[in-house]
């Protein structure tokens, strides 16, 4: 199914020059065989999909996720939920990895939060860059996918203290790591699988994406320094904000929808997020259905505030 890329040379260990071109799937089974020829390995050279899914997980004990799209990501946390599956996270992009276990079973019947309990939406289509766009440091998969393995050792042994409920942010441009607590949200259901393309291809373009006001940082810091009366509504999530945020109400994106009274409909309101995406569509949002329009959406969001401010 998958194909090994040059690109793929620096970040995975498992592949050499002479196998680009080749299965990624049965080169890296070839590799393991060759460092214990006494183990099992089955190999999937197919698209894992919502006809399949449960189906293929049904025989493993722990599920290890080291995927790199949104659909494929919501698409095992959900089998893996409907199967009784944990599920161990890992992700990266740039200098930066996340590590979470998911849906880890306990001992009075219930499961730990999973995925959607974290991110209960998928970002916007163009709010996260592609690890082609944005890169990726060559042995931050090495380093993630180290503390994915020892998760699922763990598991497996009942040794420690798995990262069920807790999501570690590794930064090794300053070698900094965090571990953060969330919870299980009651509105979260999962009952069958569904199509996660559509799910995550975020909703269709509308007018009201073309009568958008927007402000640049400039403009903002104008506002901020005169001590005009404005609000602030960030919706990106906790982590997010917790890293770096200039203040103002904290309303993520995939709680606008229940949360719309708390916006208010008089004065100037700045919408902000990232890179200026998510905002822009929780502003077309609450136009289209609230008739706001006293919203303002920050150009580039916290990325374009950060270059101005460095």
């Amino acid at each position: 199914y998958d194909k090994v890329d040059e690109s793929n040379l620096q970040l995975q260990i498992f592949y050499a020059t002479e196998d680009i071109g080749k299965s990624n799937a049965l080169i890296a089974r070839e590799r393991i065989l060759a460092i214990n020829p006494l183990i099992k390995v089955e190999v999937f050279e197919i698209a894992i999909t919502r006809d399949n899914a449960l189906e293929i997980l049904k025989g493993y004990d722990v599920i290890a996720d080291g995927t790199d799209n949104f659909p494929t990501r919501y698409l095992v946390n959900d089998a893996c939920v409907l199967a009784g599956k944990p599920n161990v996270y890992a992700s990266i992009f740039r200098y930066e990895g996340q590590l979470s276990v998911f849906n880890m079973p306990k001992s009075d019947g219930t499961f730990t939060p999973n995925y959607r309990d974290l991110y209960p939406e998928p970002p916007a289509p163009d709010a996260v860059p592609n690890c082609a766009e944005g890169g990726v440091l060559g042995v931050l998969p090495g380093i993630l996918g180290s503390m994915q393995a020892n998760e699922v050792i763990k598991i497996l042994t009942g040794i420690g203290k798995p990262l069920a409920g807790r999501l570690c942010l590794v930064d090794t441009a300053d070698f900094s790591f965090r571990t953060l607590k969330y919870f299980k949200r009651p509105e979260v259901v999962i009952n069958q699988l569904i199509d996660y393309e559509a799910f995550c291809a975020g909703p269709t373009k509308t007018d009201d994406m073309n009568t958008i006001k927007s402000m640049n940082v400039k403009n903002l810091k104008e506002l901020m320094e005169n001590g005009e009366h404005i609000t602030l509504i960030d919706v990106r999530e906790l982590h997010e904000r917790e890293a770096f945020n200039i203040g103002g109400l904290h309303i993520p994106m995939g709680e606008i929808p229940s949360n719309a009274h708390e916006v208010p409909d008089e004065g100037k309101v700045i919408v902000y997020c990232r890179s200026g995406v998510r905002s822009a569509n929780v502003i077309a949002f609450l136009q289209q259905h609230h008739e706001f329009d006293n919203l303002y959406n920050l150009e580039g969001g916290m990325v374009a505030w950060q270059d101005v401010n460095s």
